[in-house]
């Protein structure tokens, strides 16, 4: 489920797996629709694979990135112990993003 959140007079969201851990979350967007767009473009990109970039933090953990097609980071994953919890969490968002429901929270 994307959780779409305003704070202050910004908005972002985040994607959260089957057990309510979240795995993807956003910059911050000056408007709800920004982020709604962003929500969006998880969706329509999460199943092209040269939209992620993966990554090795300096102290050895792994995250990602998701990207849109221009290049522009939509959402980024918290950090993991290891590469294996990083491709799981990127087979999640491949496998549940598409057709996760989006809802509003305070």
């Amino acid at each position: 489920m994307f959780e779409l959140k305003k704070s202050g007079d910004k908005y972002h969201f985040v994607l959260k797996a089957g057990n309510g851990q979240v795995i993807l979350s956003s910059q911050m967007y000056a408007s709800k629709a920004g982020a709604v767009n962003g929500i969006e473009s998880v969706q329509k990109n999460c199943g092209d694979d040269n939209c992620w970039e993966r990554k090795e933090a300096k102290n050895g953990k792994h995250y990602f990135n998701l990207k849109s097609t221009n290049g522009q980071i939509v959402g980024s994953s918290q950090m993991y112990a290891g590469e294996s919890g990083m491709e799981n969490g990127i087979e999640s968002i491949k496998k549940n993003a598409p057709n996760a429901e989006v809802k509003e929270v305070e």
